[in-house]
C-alpha cells in the first residue's frame, strides 16, 4: 500500500477530534452567555454548585470554549504540515497531557453513564466518552506513526547515528 494513501485515511480521526473540541467550544459558549455552568445536552448543575466556583459561571465557560478552540488547533496540527513540523516530543507530551484531561471527563461519562455516580449523564453519554478516547488515541496513534524516525533519518542529537 502506497505511503501517501495510508497516511491520508488516518487523518479524519484528527478532524473528528476538532469537530468534537468545536463543538464542546461552542457549548461552553452558549452556556456562558447565559452564565450557566454545565454543557447543553448534559446534567443540569444547581445554583448551589454554581456559587461554590472561585470563578463566575460565565468567565470559567468562557475559558472552557477557549479551551476548546485550542483543543481543535492542537488537532489539526496533527495532520497539517505545518504540525507535523513541529517538535515531535513537546508535541506527543501536549497530547499526552490533553489525553489526561479529555480521558477524564469522558472517563466520568462512561462511569456515570454506565455504573451511575449521581452525576446525571446517560447511557449514550458514555458510549459518546468511549467513541471520544478511541477518536483521540487514534489521533495520537497516527501522529507518532507520521512523525517517527524513518532509517535513514537523523536522530535526536543529529549525529546520524541511527541510520548507521
Amino acid at each position: 500500500m502506497d505511503m501517501v494513501h495510508a497516511d491520508r485515511r488516518r487523518r479524519w480521526p484528527a478532524y473528528a477530534v476538532a469537530v468534537l473540541f468545536l463543538g464542546y467550544a461552542v457549548g461552553k459558549a452558549a452556556f456562558a452567555l447565559q452564565r450557566r455552568l454545565g454543557f447543553p445536552g448534559g446534567p443540569p448543575v444547581t445554583a448551589a454548585e454554581t456559587e461554590s466556583y472561585f470563578l463566575d459561571a460565565a468567565t470559567a465557560q468562557w475559558l472552557a470554549a477557549a479551551s476548546g478552540v485550542l483543543g481543535a488547533l492542537v488537532a489539526l496540527a496533527t495532520v497539517t504540515a505545518l504540525g507535523r513540523r513541529l517538535p515531535r516530543v513537546p508535541m506527543l507530551l501536549v497530547l499526552a497531557g490533553m489525553l489526561l484531561a479529555v480521558g477524564g471527563g469522558a472517563g466520568i461519562m462512561i462511569v456515570d453513564g454506565f455504573v451511575g455516580v449521581g452525576v446525571g449523564w446517560r447511557w449514550y453519554h458514555g458510549v459518546l466518552g468511549l467513541l471520544v478516547i478511541g477518536l483521540f488515541l487514534e489521533m495520537t496513534r497516527s501522529y507518532a506513526a507520521a512523525t517517527g524516525r524513518a532509517p535513514g533519518r537523523r536522530g535526536l542529537t543529529g549525529s546520524g547515528a541511527w541510520s548507521r
